[in-house]
């Protein structure tokens, strides 16, 4: 199995360091890029962890689309983040979360699980999983 970090490239230097300092450098390759200007290196999976909560729904679509061309039919994006449930009644955290995010960056948001399926439908994904992790973050799954 081989993977890709996809960093800034004031970051990607650091991503190389800790790959190799971790004996993994046959494994894990570092690329550099910012993915609003760069397309996503090709992948079989991409992940973003707590990454689309950081921005406004125009960027969080174009990163999903970016993540799409990036897949082959039948790969999957998986967004790891702290879902709030499709009522907005149970995952506090989220919902403080997502409060969060609007005062410290101005226009980002935590979002549902309908909301993410809703977004990646449009993308053009076909299938949706939504995996509840420890504490109140999921795994949100979208399948092309």
């Amino acid at each position: 199995m081989r993977f890709k970090s996809f960093d800034l490239p004031p970051v990607e230097p650091l991503a190389r360091q800790a790959i190799a300092e971790a004996g993994l450098g046959d494994r894990i390759e570092a690329v550099s890029g910012d993915f609003f200007s760069d397309p996503l290196p090709p992948a079989d999976v991409v992940t973003m962890g707590n990454i689309l909560h950081d921005w406004n729904l125009e960027k969080k679509k174009q990163l999903i689309a970016k993540a799409y061309v990036a897949l082959p039919e039948g790969g999957a994006l998986i967004a790891v983040e702290n879902i709030i449930d499709d009522a907005r009644r149970e995952n506090v955290f989220g919902l403080l979360m997502s409060l969060n995010m609007l005062i410290e960056l101005g226009d980002g948001f935590d979002y549902t699980g309908a909301d993410f399926r809703n977004w990646c439908r449009e993308a053009g994904f076909r299938h949706f999983d939504l995996i509840p992790l420890a504490g109140p973050a999921s795994a949100a799954v979208a399948y092309k």
